[in-house]
């Protein structure tokens, strides 16, 4: 034990405490201090409120997908109601562009209704007029025109009693043969009224010249003939076979076809107008096909063919006494 200099000596020691004589010992805290808070602003504002992430994915999609923006921001503003978030504008804006959208869009869908209905409308009526000239084209000409029966398919000359049809090929060189022998005779033989003569002209060697169709070109140049000069349709079936062509060659141009018509008439519009070029093969395609109207044979199977009331010639072609008997005989 230590005596203090106040006369006290510590209990466990026996030593006096330390300090200045006649301190009191220091009375223990009750309870410990509070941390310090950092003091707080009294006059700060409220914080902004977060805002609704569906107006802002309203406004974008109002850009570019109408029914989202519109979906979407009916679901923001419904949200914004209830939770006090902001962004109603950005909602408000979103189902405005929306709803336009759709209004834009539904108009063009109207106008594109109208326009594909009024297109639908024109095409048809174009499609229907180009049908019906091509069927016109196609179904060929009607009628009768000069010496030209339409309907029936030759070209008609003289009025006798006894029919003659012939089917030539204006490339045959069979048919220019039988017309160099037998043509002045048939002529004279119409001329005075023993015979009716047919005359069908084919296209089926159109494929010997070259591509130039020489055959219907032909056989429609003297279908023009008929039709514009029909006084003159022998002379100009002479001519072509006076000036026929060698086959395989692309025959006779159309201008040359044209200056063979020594008719009142020039043929030349008609000729260059390829205007019975579909007729010609019309009438090809029903002769190669049949069945032929009162003949007794099914169809024409090669030209020259020479039909007397019906009934096939079948005598030497460059004779032309044995064919004006055949006829003269059918006649007596």
């Amino acid at each position: 034990m230590t005596e203090r200099t106040d006369g006290t000596t510590d209990a466990n020691t026996g030593e006096y405490p330390a300090g200045n004589p006649g301190d009191q010992p220091a009375a223990p805290a009750p309870y410990k201090a509070p941390p310090s808070i950092a003091p707080t602003t009294p006059y700060a504002g409220p914080v902004a409120p977060r805002t609704n992430t569906l107006a802002i994915v309203a406004l974008v999609t109002g850009f570019c997908c109408n029914i989202a923006a519109v979906i979407t921001g009916h679901i923001a503003l419904s949200q914004i109601k209830r939770t006090g978030e902001a962004g109603k504008g950005l909602a408000i804006a979103g189902l405005v562009l929306g709803y336009a959208s759709i209004g834009l869009t539904a108009v063009l869908l109207v106008v594109l209704v109208f326009f594909t209905a009024a297109m639908g409308a024109f095409v048809t009526a174009v499609t229907g007029a180009t049908s019906s000239v091509t069927s016109e084209s196609t179904s060929g000409p009607t009628g009768q025109i000069g010496a030209a029966y339409f309907d029936e398919g030759y070209l008609l000359v003289g009025t006798g009693s006894t029919v003659v049809d012939l089917y030539i090929d204006p490339m045959c060189p069979y048919c220019g043969q039988f017309d160099i022998a037998n043509g002045d005779t048939l002529a004279a033989l119409v001329e005075d009224g023993s015979i009716t003569l047919r005359l069908h002209s084919l296209t089926f060697l159109d494929e010997a010249s070259q591509g130039s169709e020489y055959s219907t070109r032909a056989s429609a140049a003297l279908t023009c003939e008929a039709s514009i000069n029909p006084e003159s349709t022998l002379d100009y079936l002479a001519a072509l076979f006076a000036n026929q062509p060698t086959e395989g060659t692309t025959g006779l141009s159309d201008d040359e076809l044209v200056a063979l018509s020594d008719g009142g008439s020039s043929i030349a519009e008609c000729v260059t107008g390829e205007q019975y070029h579909a007729w010609s093969q019309q009438n090809t395609d029903a002769a190669l096909t049949g069945p032929i109207p009162g003949a007794e044979i099914a169809s024409i199977q090669g030209t020259p063919t020479v039909l007397i009331d019906g009934v096939q010639y079948d005598g030497p072609i460059g004779d032309p006494q044995a064919l004006a008997d055949a006829i003269l005989g059918v006649t007596s």
